[in-house]
């Protein structure tokens, strides 16, 4: 009989779900819209978040997971429950085993939570990888060399930073600063200077469009950012550079950048000297902002590069875990009870 298989990239910002045989089935918000009364899910992803911020009262949309965690379990699981259903199918009688990233400071209580919302949202058994290990396997790092590596995952909820060598994370950091923050530092910085209220998908749309880790000197890319003016309580339109965005995210960006040197600090100096060599891979969402590789080679004075398809790397590595599922059971894989 046929096992079907699922990986999933369990993000605080974006769910990837990887099928082997098929690649990359979903990839969408974390995002579940309720209706209050009733206490029903309405819409789960993309759907549920053209939701926010324009709901009546008695609907809400909700991020289930908080800094890459289970914030709220009966969301996580109903939200759980319709990706493993789209990836299989809601009729398929074959229960799938399921691979799931977490972040590497997870507890065992949080570990259990995502264990047991996967099984109950249709899984036949559950595993639970920590993210930096996958990553660096979609990055295509030979993580079972005597080499060290480094990865920074910057996602929705958390920035991880990690050393790994000889199959295992030998010293990490995970910080609670990354594109979600970035999102929030935007429209603190546009309501301080332009007295201007703006949404969480404005500000996002700002980032994608104009954002950057450093100043650009010659081309500054522009957005036109429509809010609330707060002083008349009048609609009013600001147009914003690649510069603004610089600054409003600089002081988040020096604290990841700190991270990874406190890192560098309790890394053994012989894998140091190894990713002085290679260089620190950027994966996840966060190294789509542009120049965040230049911005990280030189506060820290080592290059830094951005991973092929960096969104995707934590899913691809749990793609190639699920391609040697029984391999890696005995090494990764913390299965369930």
């Amino acid at each position: 009989m046929l096992t079907r298989q699922i990986g999933i990239d369990l993000g605080t910002t974006n769910t990837v779900v990887f099928v082997p045989g098929k690649g990359f089935a979903i990839n969408e918000p974390t995002i579940v819209a309720l209706s209050l009364p009733e206490n029903k899910v309405l819409a789960v992803g993309k759907e549920a978040k053209e939701m926010i911020g324009r709901t009546p009262g008695d609907i809400a949309a909700y991020r289930p997971l908080k800094d890459g965690v289970i914030a709220d379990y009966y969301i996580t699981r109903a939200m759980l429950k319709y990706f493993i259903n789209q990836a299989v199918g809601s009729f398929n009688l074959v229960k799938p085993d399921v691979v799931i990233s977490v972040p590497a400071g997870i507890t065992p209580t949080e570990r259990r939570a995502v264990i047991n919302a996967a099984i109950e949202a249709g899984a036949k058994n559950a595993y639970v990888v920590r993210e930096p290990l996958l990553a660096a396997l979609g990055a295509g790092i030979p993580i079972n060399s005597s080499s060290g590596n480094m990865t920074v995952n910057i996602g929705g909820g958390t920035s991880e930073v990690a050393v790994i060598s000889l199959g295992s994370i030998v010293c990490w950091s995970s910080l609670r600063i990354a594109g979600n923050k970035f999102d929030q530092a935007i429209i603190d910085f546009i309501k301080k200077k332009y007295s201007l209220a703006i949404g969480e998908q404005t500000a996002e749309a700002a980032k994608i469009a104009a954002g950057s880790a450093i100043p650009i000197k010659n081309t500054r890319l522009e957005f036109e950012i429509r809010g609330r003016d707060l002083v008349s309580g009048l609609p009013k339109d600001v147009v914003v550079n690649s510069n603004e965005i610089a600054e409003a995210l600089n002081p988040l960006l020096l604290e990841i950048a700190s991270s990874v040197q406190n890192v560098f600090n309790e890394t053994p100096p012989e894998l140091v000297a190894d990713i002085m060599e290679k260089g620190i891979i950027i994966s996840g969402g966060g190294a789509d902002l542009r120049n965040i590789d230049q911005f990280l080679t030189r506060i820290l004075g080592v290059e830094a590069y951005i991973a092929e398809d960096a969104i995707l790397c934590v899913a691809k590595g749990s793609g190639m875990i699920l391609n040697h599922l029984e391999t890696y059971k005995k090494t990764l894989l913390n299965k369930s009870a």
